[in-house]
């Protein structure tokens, strides 16, 4: 499942990224910090990858 907008994606990059223990999880925010904690590894994965080409920043 694709990302809809650039900020989930940077939100889903983010929650990867502490999941595997290269950013602190204590420096997440937001969507990031819930992502990180019900999401496994390959959905985060699948939401952050992708090209952000045409996305919209922000989905309401």
């Amino acid at each position: 499942m694709p990302a809809k907008s650039k900020a989930q994606q940077k939100a889903a990059g983010a929650a990867l990224s502490a999941k595997r223990g290269d950013t602190p999880r204590a420096k997440l925010k937001g969507a990031s910090k819930e992502m990180a904690q019900s999401m496994s590894e390959a959905e985060l994965e699948a939401l952050a990858a992708g090209s952000t080409k045409g996305k919209p920043e922000h989905v309401g």
